[in-house]
């Protein structure tokens, strides 16, 4: 059986105030212009892409809506009508700001000819598929639980840094490789993709140039910590990561937290901690990563004491 085409999409939402000033829940809907049908923004993975950062592209592509990704809803597979060819897309929730919404270029055009928001309670009826009905199946039971307003801290190990040797007296001094640096690069696009807005690293070089070219691109300024240091780890100083990371949760904004290898199970610990999450072997998976790779944790923002919502890890493709 041959491979399924890969593709990944969006559920977007937004909250709108009606005259008595209650806020009510909108779903987006695509019209495609081809197919004749009403779904969710999605398409297919261009070369070398991931699937978050095909879903953020191709919903800016569809919509012209700039979004950042919320809790992952899953995968549904489908065939293809034409072929007999089998489809996986993997969908996100998404937020769509007032600010996103003056900014859309959108124009009905040869794929998608109209957007339209519906209230929550009406948009299952108006999906033209099973599939796309199941999905938003998913997306209304975190509706339930008040669970789709979201924000992802991120555990993020540093990239490849040279072996320790003579060279490198001081360990946190070790830089990265040049397979380092370029793991940095190919992380942005990925990470940017969950919308931070805050970065955290240990003020070793290593982690300092893994967040580098992310923080630039977001024009964010890094914040080094020596208690996400793996010296600090060493020496049992864990006071300043739990400070870290339950500081973190209190503001509700996505963050990275760039730290090492040792570090990071303890941190991934730290955070089930300050979100009142059940232990388990989620923990020690999600924080079981190789260089450059991270884990995206997704709390939700009203009730962050309700636990995690989902782990999605992401070891770096090489």
């Amino acid at each position: 059986m041959s491979r399924p085409i890969l593709a990944a999409g969006t559920v977007c939402w937004r909250r709108v105030r009606d005259e008595s000033g209650t806020a009510r829940l909108m779903i987006l809907l695509i019209h495609r212009t081809k197919q004749k049908d009403v779904s969710f923004p999605k398409g297919k993975l261009d070369k070398g892409e991931s699937m978050p950062q095909a879903a953020v592209r191709e919903t800016l592509e569809e919509t012209g809506l700039r979004v950042a990704l919320g809790v992952n809803l899953g995968t549904i597979t489908y065939e293809l009508p034409d072929g007999g060819e089998r489809k996986t897309v993997q969908y996100w929730a998404a937020e769509v700001t007032e600010e996103a919404v003056l900014e859309s270029t959108f124009r009905p055009n040869r794929e998608v000819e109209a957007l339209e928001w519906v209230p929550f309670e009406a948009a299952r009826s108006r999906l033209s598929y099973r599939a796309d009905r199941d999905l938003f199946d998913v997306f209304a039971s975190l509706v339930e639980r008040g669970a789709i307003d979201t924000f992802s801290v991120i555990l993020l190990r540093h990239a490849k840094a040279e072996s320790r040797s003579d060279a490198w007296p001081e360990d946190r001094l070790r830089p990265l490789t040049d397979a380092g640096e370029d793991q940095a690069e190919t992380l942005v696009p990925t990470l940017e993709a969950f919308g931070p807005q805050r970065v955290f690293t240990s003020s070793s070089e290593r982690c300092l140039r893994t967040v580098d070219p992310l923080a630039r691109r977001l024009d964010l300024a890094p914040r080094a910590r020596d208690g996400l240091s793996q010296e600090a780890w060493d020496d049992g100083e864990t006071a300043e990561l739990r400070s870290i990371i339950g500081k973190t949760v209190r503001k509700g904004r996505s963050t990275v937290i760039c730290t090492h290898r040792p570090v990071l199970p303890d941190a991934a610990r730290e955070l089930a901690l300050a979100t009142g999450s059940l232990p388990g072997s989620y923990l020690d998976e999600a924080a079981a990563l190789p260089p450059a790779g991270f884990s995206v944790f997704h709390l939700s923002r009203e009730r962050p004491g309700s636990g995690i919502l989902g782990v999605e890890t992401y070891p770096l493709k090489h």
